[in-house]
């Protein structure tokens, strides 16, 4: 099969024939239709991570947003055959441990993840482990490319807004108007925010007020906390950091107004290496609440297809640009320097 392998970080992929994945007794190989190029790849193409253990050894296929047709199936799965439409959370829970059992599977105590554990999605074909755990059937109005927009950022900023617990009417800051925080944008405007987007891209800010943003923040021009302060009368009730690092995340929680919750999604970078300074004294005044946001479990997936299917949400919109296997590593470069769009998808990949 044809697929794209990080061999060295920093340097183009390698583009060409790979063998094909073969199933075990539980998994179950995908004909990829599409695959979104992710922030969290670029990470793994920039070698960053180590401190979490989600350095990949190299070489690798990354890629861990897709939606595909299955194509072959190990001999003791049961509720999957050929043909059948399907995606996955780019994490990938075990079943049986307790987390998996109470419904999180997104902090399964065994976690794995496309592109960082095994290969992924950026080829023709993808192995996907314990599939009757792990596939998620799409429904007829969801197609692949839906599929692949939800992979990791859509769900991820779904499951973010959800950890907010914002009401119709809320205030919610979302930091960074990346493909999470558009995500967030679209969420928490359809069901009922007053959404703030804060980026330092006027064109991705006027892409958030597309989406659901009643008012957004150019964090170049503006003091960000006093500006959302002010939109907000106060502050707003929630505020999420989609980007990940110590400026957004800082701004995030001191955006808040008192007995505000900031939720952090955004993984940080090489230069935070996971460890921020926080405003202890503000937490413990005002009372708020610091919570973490990792993916989307598999128990909340019936929700979010239902909505897509419905017409509520929509994460096709974020859909910018179609690519192919031979595209991703300029797409990686412009990640470099922010000056990506949107979603990036493959869906070329012969």
């Amino acid at each position: 099969m044809k697929a794209a392998q990080i061999l060295e970080h920093r340097k183009p992929l390698r583009i060409g024939e790979v063998p094909d994945p073969t199933p075990g007794p539980k998994d179950v190989i995908l004909r990829v239709e599409a695959c979104g190029v992710c922030r969290s790849d670029w990470h793994a193409w920039m070698g960053d991570w180590e401190w979490i253990g989600l350095s990949p050894q190299l070489p690798i296929i990354p890629g861990h947003e897709f939606g595909g047709v299955v194509e072959a199936v190990g001999k003791e799965v049961k509720n999957f055959r050929p043909g059948d439409r399907v995606t996955a959370p780019f994490h990938e829970g075990c079943s049986h441990c307790p987390n998996c059992l109470s419904g999180h599977s997104n902090r399964c105590d065994h976690l794995q993840i496309f592109g960082f554990s095994y290969d992924g999605g950026y080829a023709q074909y993808v192995r996907v482990p314990n599939g009757d755990f792990n596939l998620i059937r799409l429904p007829d109005e969801v197609d692949t490319l839906t599929a692949a927009a939800i992979g990791c950022r859509y769900m991820t900023g779904y499951h973010g807004v959800m950890r907010a617990n914002v009401e119709p009417g809320n205030w919610l800051a979302v930091h960074g108007a990346g493909g999470v925080g558009l995500s967030a944008v679209q969420v928490g405007n359809a069901i009922g925010a007053q959404v703030i987007a804060v980026d330092v891209d006027d064109a991705k800010l006027a892409k958030a007020k597309e989406e659901g943003a009643v008012a957004v923040v150019n964090a170049r021009k503006e003091n960000v906390t006093e500006a959302i302060k002010e939109i907000t009368q106060g502050g707003a009730h929630a505020s999420i950091d989609a980007l990940g690092i110590r400026e957004t995340i800082l701004n995030s929680v001191l955006c808040l107004r008192k007995g505000g919750r900031h939720v952090q999604i955004g993984l940080t970078t090489k230069e935070e290496g996971g460890m921020v300074g926080l405003p202890v004294d503000a937490i413990t005044a005002m009372e708020l609440e610091v919570v973490g946001s990792l993916g989307n479990p598999h128990s909340a997936y019936d929700g979010l297809l239902a909505l897509i299917a419905r017409g509520k949400l929509n994460p096709k919109s974020l859909v910018t640009r179609e690519i192919a296997l031979d595209d991703v590593s300029s797409v990686l470069d412009d990640m470099t320097n922010f000056k990506t769009f949107g979603f990036n998808v493959i869906t070329e990949f012969k």
